[in-house]
């Protein structure tokens, strides 16, 4: 069975997902929050950096980098057609 939930800082760079959850726990989640990071939005991995960090993402129509500390706070369903 293919895992389709996985940490946002874990979708590969060009695919699209769903946004299922935030770490309320992290002082960082009410900002995201706040950017638009809320459960139920699309979500595109735009452009990892040479090193991995930061990645850019694509949500409500515009783009925002995260780092990793940042991105691995959102959990996300990837799209059955990105598999």
């Amino acid at each position: 069975m293919v895992r389709t939930t996985v940490s946002l800082s874990e979708l590969p760079e060009g695919s699209t997902a769903t946004i299922r959850d935030i770490d309320s726990l992290s002082p960082t989640s009410q900002r995201l929050l706040d950017m638009g990071f809320v459960p139920g939005t699309s979500i595109r991995a735009v452009k990892k950096a040479p090193m991995g960090d930061p990645t850019t993402f694509e949500i409500r129509g515009y783009q925002v980098g995260l780092r990793r500390s940042e991105s691995s706070l959102i959990d996300v369903e990837i799209n059955p057609d990105d598999r």
